[in-house]
């Protein structure tokens, strides 16, 4: 039942006569039910939201206790202010009725109807009453319904942590909800004022707030910003302030009503991306001035770059691009062998002339680019093994002079103790090389004012440790007069992705590399840093000796001790390469069989027709090279073997060690391996 159309009765206290059966009688006729009430207590026990009004004589009331009904008045919700019609033979003036303002403050809302009245006039009356009381219920609805409204609101701006504001611009007050104020460091009770939201608000952020209010003030667009607070605790957040400029009807600015919302996480999630960006963009940029500066970084700088980068979008993405690049490489190796193969003997069997050399000479450089291509290829696949060998690391740093300089720019000094008489160490000249340069560029952005940064080399000797065998080792030391590290940053140094530096000046990967290259060689890196006074790294390197007398014998036990002619078994599956390593062989005076697959070579072996020596492919179908050479073995014990691959990371679990003999190969290095091998 909605208010207009309840049923509304009006109540009557009028003790005198038949003055009561005539008011309801009249009432009536006004459409609402009329009741006749014996005394005041009874009128207090019937009235409820649905009294209409309550017709009275004052002398019912006169020296009557009122407290009841003031208590019932006093009750009432606040939309409700019950009329009164009090009948009275003086009326309600206090001339006449001085009694009059008694009743008024009483009982509140009172129209007084002077005897004698005309019916007319009682039916006016009540009319206007009930009239009335219709309009405080429908007050009643629209108040519920707004608190409802209010209600959905507030549950909404909750559920999606956004605080309500408002400001006035007559009374200059910031009204803000109880959720903004939480957002803004205080309390449900405190109020927030506009000073108070001004002082909060970052310094370099209020030009751009009072600049998006005087857009909105001068076009009407809706007010949008973020913004970075500082609250009271001291905790500094941002937030996304909005808001719609309401205007009165002569179009003058009335009051902004908006929301905010707590948006510092997603800044974070963007301030992190933007930097991770900018790492890239830096990264990219360091990583090709350092190509261009060292050709002999090319390599592993591209690696590099290209691997961590990947790691950054997806990890997967790149291992699918050097096994690729890595088949890519091999076959190239493979067509290259052929090709180089053909042009030696080319040069061999035409007849010498300016033209012709040159032309042959031209496809020879061509091929050999092409080899060191392949090579380039197969690093950036990580396919490309350790090439560990003596290396003399006083040469190797002296070398480096010219581009560690440059490297690291007039501000550095940068001093060598390279004593004479240091033994070499077994290394990869290029992947020291790499960390070497690596070092100093950390030792260099670690001095950004300038400093010294020392490079020395010295023979050390320890113990069993958990990082080192017992033993004599190459210790290359890189040492500066930086920042230092603190012992948290100093214990997380090598921790993959854990970057010393500032965001953009470092991927967290360099420390971490040069650790797993020591390990892998057998040695160690050990740092040692004190803030403000500078940060050394040792490089601990195995000595030549020591990995030469570990090396398998087989490869270092024949000496070449003159020319023979040899019966050879070759095995590969490509034809092209079958066909040109036959002829150089057969161009050295060697007598070649040959096989197309590892079945096949065994085939021939079994006839015990006799065989000097084998060269096979390493990658082949049905069978590989180990494969084959583990049952060549087996079949003819003490016969040399040399595997020829494209490829430089074969297993590292192979039976035995074998000499191995690297695509594209020329004849030189042919007759040199099977010089060493069977003399």
């Amino acid at each position: 039942m909605t208010d207009a159309s309840r049923e509304l009765r009006a109540l009557v206290l009028a003790p005198r006569g038949r003055d009561a059966a005539v008011a309801c009688s009249l009432i009536e006729r006004t459409g609402v039910s009329c009741v006749a009430c014996p005394d005041l207590m009874a009128v207090v026990r019937c009235l409820d939201e649905d009294v209409a009004f309550l017709l009275m004589t004052e002398e019912a009331i006169h020296g009557a206790d009122l407290n009841p009904l003031s208590a019932w008045l006093a009750s009432q919700p606040p939309w409700s202010d019950l009329p009164f019609l009090l009948v009275t033979d003086r009326g309600g003036g206090p001339e006449r009725n001085p009694i009059a303002s008694r009743w008024l403050e009483t009982l509140g809302n009172v129209s007084f109807i002077e005897r004698p009245f005309h019916p007319t006039t009682l039916l006016s009356v009540s009319r206007a009453a009930v009239k009335g009381r219709r309009r405080q219920h429908e007050t009643r609805r629209l108040l519920a319904n707004l608190r409802e409204s209010d209600q959905r609101l507030r549950t909404a701006l909750h559920a999606g942590r956004l605080a309500a504001w408002e400001f006035d611009f007559a009374t200059s007050r910031l009204n803000v909800s109880v959720e903004g104020k939480m957002l803004l460091g205080r309390t449900e009770l405190q109020d927030v004022g506009l000073d108070d939201l001004m002082r909060g608000i970052a310094p370099d952020d209020r030009a751009s707030v009072a600049g998006a209010l005087s857009r909105s003030m001068s076009t009407g667009q809706d007010f949008a910003v973020d913004l970075r607070f500082g609250r009271p605790d001291g905790e500094s957040l941002w937030l996304d302030v909005r808001a719609r400029l309401v205007r009165v009807a002569g179009g003058s600015p009335q009051r902004f009503v908006g929301v905010a919302s707590d948006i510092t996480v997603r800044k974070g999630a963007e301030a992190s991306l933007q930097g991770l960006n900018e790492l890239l963009e830096r990264r990219v940029q360091e990583r090709t001035a350092q190509l261009r500066q060292a050709h002999d970084e090319l390599l592993a700088q591209i690696a590099e770059r290209e691997r961590t980068e990947a790691q950054l979008r997806q990890m997967q993405k790149l291992e699918s691009i050097g096994q690729l690049t890595g088949g890519v490489a091999h076959d190239f190796n493979n067509l290259l062998t052929a090709v180089i193969g053909n042009l030696e003997l080319l040069r061999k069997r035409v007849q010498s002339s300016p033209s012709s050399d040159r032309l042959i000479d031209g496809a020879m450089q061509g091929a050999q680019r092409g080899a060191a291509l392949t090579q380039r290829l197969l690093a950036f696949a990580r396919h490309q093994a350790l090439d560990a060998r003596p290396v003399d690391l006083a040469d190797l740093v002296r070398g480096m002079d010219d581009l560690l300089r440059r490297s690291l720019g007039p501000s550095v000094t940068m001093i060598q103790d390279l004593p004479a008489g240091i033994p070499p160490a077994h290394v990869d000249a290029n992947q020291v090389e790499l960390a070497l340069l690596n070092l100093a560029v950390n030792s260099r952005d670690a001095m950004p004012d300038g400093g010294t940064l020392t490079l020395a080399l010295d023979l050390a000797e320890t113990d069993v440790t958990r990082d080192l065998a017992a033993g004599r080792y190459v210790r290359l030391t890189v040492s500066d007069t930086g920042s230092g590290m603190d012992d948290e940053t100093l214990r997380r140094a090598i921790e993959p992705f854990f970057s010393t530096k500032e965001v953009g000046k470092g991927t967290g990967l360099g420390l971490s590399m040069i650790h797993g290259l020591a390990l892998q060689l057998k040695g160690a890196l050990r740092l040692f840093s004190t803030p403000g006074r500078g940060t050394r790294a040792e490089l601990w390197l195995p000595m030549a000796h020591d990995a030469m007398e570990a090396a398998a014998p087989e490869a270092t036990a024949r000496t070449p001790d003159g020319k023979r002619h040899a019966t050879l078994l070759f095995v590969d599956d490509d034809f092209l390469i079958s066909l040109s390593t036959t002829s150089l062989l057969e161009d050295l005076g060697h007598t070649v069989i040959t096989a197309s697959s590892g079945s096949q070579a065994l085939e021939v072996l079994r006839t015990g027709r006799p065989i000097d020596m084998m060269i096979t492919d390493y990658a082949m179908p049905g069978m590989t090279g180990l494969q084959l050479a583990e049952e060549a073995r087996a079949l003819r014990p003490g016969l040399p073997i040399l595997l020829a691959t494209g490829y430089a990371d074969l297993p590292t679990r192979a039976p035995f060690d074998l000499p191995r003999l690297h695509k594209p190969y020329q004849q030189a290095q042919l007759a040199e391996q099977i010089q060493g091998l069977i003399g």
